[in-house]
């Protein structure tokens, strides 16, 4: 081993070293992607690797002492610019299901697949948000707080129109519906453009925000929907969608199914614009 540090590799705690740095930056860029901050730390990390290769090469030493002097200030910066998504990445690493077992059981899933299948028939327009481990007490607050068993025709009533609850979300936790007529937060990001509605922007909204699971019914079409980490599943058959929770809310061992219904995301850039 003496011999590779003599021709300039590094020894066994370099490689360490190296396998650990690029652990971190593996997880870094695996929490921002698809993220609204995605271009701006792309960005951030360009210029601050332009600017330490070109102060190393060309010796500009002025210029290498602002950049150490400045190192602070930019650490600061990356906190406050980059707070959503910091918060949402631990909030991921402190989830319960990287120590534990499921806590949402399979009733649920299937209270949640027959009533949305009521709606879909129905062609009733649906939002309805299942709590995980990022509280969603702050939009629970924006609508009516109710606290009461799920089941498929209580969900299916809600949403009926022309009742006093069938605007806004639904908000599940604990395997209850805590509230309705909800308030979700849009979704600012520019990759939907036009194709879909308000109903589906705020599904993709609220999971920018939280790691919730958001079932979305189009009124128009009765299409259905699921929104997940950001992204957009369109399109879904009922099966499907049973397998889609049940990858997600049951935390499967195997999650590549959950991946595989993900790409069908891309139908949303292929269709012309949908209602909500």
């Amino acid at each position: 081993m003496q011999w590779l540090s003599r021709v300039g590799f590094p020894d066994i705690f370099g490689w360490i070293e190296i396998a650990c740095l690029a652990v971190v930056f593996y997880y870094l860029l695996y929490f921002f992607r698809g993220t609204r901050a995605t271009p701006v730390l792309t960005g951030f990390l360009f210029v601050f690797v332009i600017l330490i290769v070109a102060t190393r090469l060309f010796h500009l030493d002025a210029l290498n002492w602002i950049v150490g002097r400045f190192s602070v200030y930019l650490a600061v910066a990356f906190l406050v610019i980059f707070q959503p998504e910091i918060r949402w990445a631990l909030g991921e690493l402190g989830k319960q299901h990287l120590f534990g077992t499921s806590v949402t059981n399979r009733a649920l899933v299937d209270n949640l697949v027959q009533a949305v299948n009521l709606l879909m028939k129905r062609r009733i327009g649906a939002l309805i948000a299942i709590e995980r481990d990022i509280g969603t007490r702050p939009i629970q607050e924006t609508g009516i707080m109710i606290d009461s068993a799920v089941s498929p025709e209580l969900l299916a009533s809600i949403f009926y129109p022309y009742t006093p609850l069938h605007d806004g979300g639904v908000i599940i936790s604990g395997n209850r519906i805590v509230a309705a007529r909800c308030m979700f937060p849009l979704s600012q990001s520019n990759a939907f453009g036009k194709a879909i509605g308000t109903r589906h922007r705020a599904a993709v909204g609220l999971t920018d925000e939280t790691d919730a699971v958001v079932v979305v019914v189009s009124e128009e079409t009765g299409m259905i929907s699921v929104s997940h980490e950001g992204r957009l599943v369109q399109d879904l058959e009922l099966d499907e969608l049973k397998r889609f929770l049940s990858d997600i809310l049951l935390k499967s061992q195997d999650t590549g199914n959950r991946w595989r219904w993900m790409k069908k995301s891309l139908n949303i850039f292929s269709t012309g614009p949908r209602s909500a």
